[in-house]
């Protein structure tokens, strides 16, 4: 695959209209907003520290791993990374935001791309035999679509951040000209988790965040919300 292939299938997974339900998260933001505790000043910061302590040794370090075993053609071990993402993860809105999201993203890139590892991981997760959390997904999406690991890696941090800014103009803690200035000004912690997610051993996955697993906690209990997580 050409070069400009893979860039416009990371391009095409990572659109923020691809229908992989990353516009019902807020990925946490909206427990903070609830509790106060998030102004408009700190929706970079707390990006960042989401993708450098949470997202980038959970999702991305599992992504990797995932995608490197995908482009093997080894669905027992992406099956493995998965079962231990969803492990990983602590707050039950969390889990089913990421297995909701991933199960509608390899319904359709089955569907698109008809490659024996999308079909064959595809037939566990709709089995039960993995749970089909989106960043593993995201990895045998981007494995069967010949996009290079740290291109998907990058375009799944990308994504998140995209996604979680979004949440932020929906919550009015920003507004379309600042939003944009938060991408920019994320792009080299986006390059520095990606980094560490390619280097980082499987046996290290998984973040620590706590303040972000209260919050998500909080958020699942609440009496009212606009975002599923």
């Amino acid at each position: 695959m050409s070069d400009i292939s893979q860039l416009l299938t990371s391009l095409q997974f990572a659109d923020s209209a691809f229908p992989s339900g990353f516009y019902t998260m807020s990925h946490g933001l909206e427990g903070y907003s609830q509790a106060r505790l998030v102004k408009r000043g700190d929706v970079q910061p707390l990006l960042a520290g989401l993708l450098l302590h949470s997202v980038g040794p959970g999702d991305a370090t599992a992504l990797a791993a995932a995608h490197r075993a995908a482009s093997d053609g080894d669905v027992d071990l992406v099956q493995e990374i998965d079962q231990l993402l969803f492990a990983s993860k602590l707050n039950a809105e969390m889990r089913k935001a990421s297995v909701r999201s991933g199960h509608q993203l390899i319904d359709l890139g089955a569907e698109l791309m008809e490659q024996p590892i999308l079909a064959r991981y595809a037939e566990r997760v709709r089995s039960r035999a993995t749970p089909g959390c989106q960043p593993v997904v995201t990895a045998a999406v981007y494995a069967a679509g010949g996009v290079q690991t740290r291109q998907a890696v990058a375009s799944d941090l990308f994504a998140f951040s995209a996604s979680f800014v979004g949440a932020a103009l929906r919550l009015r803690l920003t507004d379309h000209r600042h939003a944009q200035a938060v991408l920019l000004e994320t792009a080299a912690v986006i390059e520095q988790a990606t980094d560490a997610a390619l280097e980082r051993d499987l046996a290290d996955l998984g973040g620590c965040a706590p303040m972000a697993d209260v919050m998500s906690a909080r958020h699942e209990k609440a009496d009212a919300r606009l975002f599923a997580s």
